[in-house]
């Protein structure tokens, strides 16, 4: 009974703060300590420095050429590509065209970036896993949401705007801040560049930020009682979101022999909640978005309890 209790207490533990920050953020939204522009230009602070300046000094402090992992990154890539062609197959089921690839985006995309970091992070005090986990699939998730949306766009009209609007998300993934943050940090542990002291201090004092701001930043994002015709169709995305995947594909982690820092990385890839960040992405492509901020939420929510049932399956079975 003692070892079931402390794997609650585990669990708990790697969970609770995360989405405590979440609530703290949605609280002070309500309360108008924040609003929807200081909610957005936080959300863009986070994700352009220190979202990055978190991943450099992970990856910059490390020795690259012993943690890298080849199996790794390779069954994330993977797991995503299958993960994203079994979402095309389930959004067949849905009768209407026009939420297709809403339903594709939102069963697949993860917040890799923020939660994989955070629940990595506050169990294992760096988040290098997840670094390689964000390497093997931020790239992966803005081609194949552009690409979906593009194609099933109620507002899609001619190839040449298409063909100009591949060409800018081209641009966009390899601009990307969290991208570049960690070529950054691989580069610079490759090539054993010295940090100053100054140097160090600083991008620890902005990586030190980046995990509470960006949690507060995206619960005060979350607008309750929005998109409430579209809840059934939201409750079975989240199902495959928050499940499905992780029933489908932790298996063949176990088997592949990950465990540790190296699961919770992929547990948060599979199982962690629909990034805010789709909702943006469909407005821009001509989608309503509405089904997607539903789906944002509903995930938000539920992924705190599934996270955690999660988390304390794993420990019980001795794989973190």
């Amino acid at each position: 009974m003692s070892t079931i209790a402390d794997n609650l207490i585990f669990s708990l533990n790697a969970t609770l703060p995360v989405f405590l920050m979440m609530v703290f953020g949605w609280f002070a939204e309500r309360i108008n300590l924040l609003d929807e522009h200081t909610t957005k230009k936080l959300n863009q602070f986070a994700f352009r420095v220190l979202l990055p300046a978190l991943l450099f000094k992970d990856l910059s402090e490390a020795d690259f050429r012993v943690v890298w992992d080849t199996k790794f990154v390779l069954f994330c890539f993977a797991a995503t590509v299958i993960s994203i062609a079994i979402a095309v197959l389930l959004s067949w089921l849905h009768k209407d065209k026009s939420e297709r690839g809403e339903i594709i985006q939102a069963s697949y995309r993860s917040s890799a970036a923020i939660l994989g970091i955070a629940f990595v992070n506050n169990i294992y005090g760096q988040a290098t896993m997840a670094a390689l986990m964000i390497v093997a699939t931020v790239p992966l998730y803005n081609i194949a949401a552009v690409t979906v949306l593009s194609i099933t766009s109620p507002e899609r009209d001619g190839g040449g705007d298409r063909k100009s609007l591949f060409l800018k998300t081209a641009k966009n993934v390899v601009t990307n801040p969290i991208i570049i943050g960690i070529i950054a940090g691989m580069l610079w542990s490759v090539l054993k560049i010295p940090q100053p002291v100054i140097l160090s201090k600083s991008v620890s004092y902005l990586a030190n930020m980046a995990t509470p701001l960006s949690l507060i930043a995206l619960g005060a994002s979350v607008k309750i009682g929005e998109a409430k015709e579209k809840l059934p169709t939201a409750a079975w995305i989240s199902a495959v979101k928050l499940v499905l995947f992780c029933v489908i594909f932790l298996p063949f982690a176990v088997m592949l022999g990950f465990c540790d820092e190296k699961l919770i990385a992929i547990l948060v890839m599979l199982g962690s909640a629909t990034t805010g960040s789709c909702f943006v992405m469909c407005r821009n492509l001509g989608h309503r978005g509405t089904l997607t901020a539903c789906t944002v939420m509903l995930t938000t929510l539920l992924s705190a309890f599934t996270l955690t049932a999660w988390l304390f399956v794993l420990r019980t079975l001795g794989y973190i």
